[in-house]
């Protein structure tokens, strides 16, 4: 019992922390997008114009994800989980960093946003690398019976990251004023983290192989990219469709709607800022309760669950973001994040049970990063137009689709919790 526990809380930590970081990556983006990318990266013209534009670049970023789920994937199940985690972290967080120094139009002209698609591109590649390690970090190491819970583990780095990306825009809103923010004070996040990837990488570099690959290497195929679209496409595409209305709802929620209630419904930055973070707690608290309920009564049923009460939670969004209570707004924000959560939390095991060890890596990653196409690539920026095409009744129509289109792939997927991973 010595030996093992240590083992397990490093495994847990390890799994935990590199999505952590590369999540505080990518949600500092997400949010700089809802407040200053616009006004900073293109030319002074009609607000909603720019708008659409930083939404745009944030889409850049999910078209890469798959590239770099089959380029990191191709190494992981080739020559093993550790080394390739470390270098997805060591890309994104290099990327990040790079945004933080990048000059803005009003400098260098076109080259700005020219500059920051390259980044938010090597963003989404490093992003790309990073969950599927993480993922089969902790499934492959999982008991019997307890994949679902260890598959929990970097399913907790997505709100932790996201708390730290909020209250470092909190905190230096309460410090700075707008003036001094959109000048300079935005540009801190992007480079706290390349702190925050040095102690990633320190923790990652610690790391064993999993043991399902050590006993697996022998069977490592050349091609593992080829290998999936030949022989395993079916749980490739049902993977990526289960993940849509896990993005749908988070970005929906977070970017679409901090957007929109600073700028629309004139909601103090701060304030609104202050709220996520109240949300997303309830996203961390749905994370375990779901990884539970998973290993019990299995993976399918969950989310078949989770995923109708979004589908209806749809029907919420115009009348929540209307009233323009605060006390309404928030308890929206909470439930959507929650069901996000619930939604999120056993495809760290899930996505792993749908493919063998030789093509895992790849799988799991390019199927979680397809999704994020699908759901979430594009979200903020069609939330925004259909706001202008027919309100916020048809942002709420947004989520109840993803959600449909999520629990009909759910129906059609075999449920694996007893399934051995060799």
């Amino acid at each position: 019992m010595t030996t093992t526990y240590p083992s397990i809380l490093r495994i847990a930590f390890a799994s935990f922390i590199g999505t952590a970081i590369e999540f505080y990556d990518f949600y500092i983006y997400g949010l700089a997008v809802a407040m200053v990318i616009g006004p900073v990266f293109f030319p002074a013209s009609d607000p909603a114009t720019q708008a659409l534009n930083a939404f745009l670049t944030f889409g850049i970023a999910f078209v890469a994800r798959p590239i770099g789920a089959l380029l990191f994937g191709h190494f992981g199940d080739k020559i093993g989980r550790k080394t390739t985690l470390a270098a997805s972290l060591l890309v994104m967080g290099s990327c990040t960093t790079l945004i933080g120094f990048l000059p803005g139009y009003a400098l260098i002209g076109w080259s700005a946003p020219a500059l920051l698609c390259l980044l938010r591109f090597g963003q989404g590649i490093g992003l790309g690398g990073e969950w599927g390690g993480a993922a089969l970090l902790a499934a492959e190491h999982a008991p019997k019976g307890r994949r679902g819970w260890f598959g929990m583990f970097p399913q907790l780095g997505p709100p932790v990251g996201f708390l730290l990306a909020v209250g470092s825009f909190l905190l230096l809103s309460q410090l700075l004023d707008d003036a001094q923010f959109r000048e300079w004070g935005w540009r801190i996040p992007f480079l706290a983290s390349a702190i925050l990837v040095i102690i990633g990488l320190y923790v990652r570099l610690k790391l064993t192989e999993t043991p399902v690959f050590a006993q697996s290497a022998q069977q490592a195929v050349k091609l593992p990219a080829a290998e999936l679209f030949r022989h395993h496409a079916k749980p490739l595409v049902l993977g990526a469709l289960v993940m849509v209305v896990c993005y749908a709802l988070f970005y929906i929620s977070t970017v679409f709607s901090l957007s929109y209630g600073t700028t629309t419904l004139g909601i103090p930055r701060p304030q609104f800022l202050l709220m996520l973070c109240v949300a997303v707690l309830f996203m961390a608290a749905a994370t375990p309760l779901s990884a539970w309920l998973g290993d019990r009564f299995g993976r399918r049923p969950v989310l078949i669950t989770a995923g109708l009460a979004a589908l209806l939670s749809g029907f919420l969004l115009a009348p929540a973001l209307e009233s323009g209570s605060l006390f309404q707004i928030t308890g929206f924000l909470c439930l959507e994040l929650f069901l996000m959560g619930a939604t999120f939390a056993p495809m760290g095991a899930l996505l792993p049970e749908l493919f063998p060890t030789r093509v895992r890596y790849t799988g799991a990653g390019a199927a979680y990063n397809l999704g994020g196409i699908l759901g979430a690539s594009l979200a903020p920026y069609i939330a925004q137009q259909l706001v202008l095409a027919g309100g916020l009744t048809w942002v709420g129509g947004y989520i109840s689709v993803a959600a449909a289109i999520s629990v009909s792939a759910a129906l059609f997927i075999t449920d694996a919790r007893d399934k051995e991973l060799t």
